[in-house]
């Protein structure tokens, strides 16, 4: 597993019983987390002075208890990024934290090349690794089929001091945008795709990851350059294992591309116990 582990405004304080003590700069979290199927006692003493709590609905969906007045939104700091932080009614913040182990390796493969770089990343949500290619001085493409999340990452880059940076802002559907860009001969040196478990499209159809990730990954294939730096695909579906992803990009891309793959878990520390909860998993296809 990969922790992420630079950040210098986030911290998992503790979890247990179903649930995340998470700082955010300044403020404390209570959020839930399907995957803290623990139940040892709490560790720390900050669970009690929580500025809001997010208590999930039998109905589905949830809603916040604020313990004080908080501001709508504020700037966290991850290295060289700053994004912007709001809890939204589906327990969400903006950010996900796990994430930043691969922003890192993003920056750093790209860094590396010693060629320009043409990234698209799909499912971008409010922009992390999109702002962390560019950065690293990597041209991006940035799709996301919500109009609200998009704004949301051109914040982030106006935070980040990369607002003049290449960045291709798309809202749109992710599979129809690149059945465009296929059509129309645009290629790219790497892929990010961070698709969701579950979904709807704009027509109704059904998304359901399991069942169309070979697809998508096969579709993004056709817009690889000659020359293909990476692959990068993420996943929170606890059962779609790693290796099944990464077992994807092996037969779809090596025969083509060569190179290597990989894939593990990403997750983050719990400063209290010294353990890491598990947060998804990413599967990476990379030339030698």
């Amino acid at each position: 597993m990969r922790p992420a582990t630079s950040w210098q405004d986030y911290e998992l304080i503790d979890a247990t019983c179903g649930n995340r003590l998470e700082r955010w700069g300044n403020t404390l979290l209570v959020r839930p987390d399907p995957q803290v199927v623990w139940k040892n006692p709490k560790t720390s003493p900050l669970w009690a002075k929580a500025d809001a709590v997010y208590h999930r609905s039998e109905r589905g969906g949830g809603q916040w208890e604020y313990r004080k007045k908080l501001a709508e939104k504020w700037n966290i700091q991850c290295g060289p990024l700053t994004l912007v932080v709001s809890p939204t009614g589906f327990k969400h913040t903006g950010v996900f934290p796990e994430q930043a182990v691969n922003w890192e390796w993003y920056r750093q493969v790209i860094g590396k090349a010693g060629r320009p770089i043409r990234v698209l990343n799909l499912f971008g949500y409010t922009g992390g690794a999109t702002l962390a290619c560019a950065e690293a001085g990597a041209s991006v493409c940035h799709v996301d089929a919500s109009k609200g999340i998009v704004a949301w990452a051109r914040e982030n880059a106006q935070a980040s001091g990369l607002q003049d940076h290449p960045i291709r802002w798309i809202v749109d559907d992710c599979a129809k945008f690149v059945n465009r860009e296929i059509r129309r001969g645009n290629r790219y040196d790497a892929i990010i795709m961070d698709p969701p478990s579950y979904g709807r499209g704009p027509g109704g159809e059904i998304w359901k990851l399991e069942d169309n990730i070979y697809d998508l990954i096969a579709l993004c294939a056709q817009v690889l350059s000659d020359n293909p730096l990476f692959v990068a695909v993420n996943s929170y579906t606890t059962g779609l294992s790693p290796a099944v992803m990464e077992y994807i990009l092996k037969t779809t891309l090596c025969p083509v591309h060569g190179g290597q793959t990989s894939c593990d878990e990403i997750g983050l520390p719990v400063s209290s116990t010294g353990g890491v909860v598990p947060c998804g998993a990413t599967a990476i296809w990379q030339q030698k």
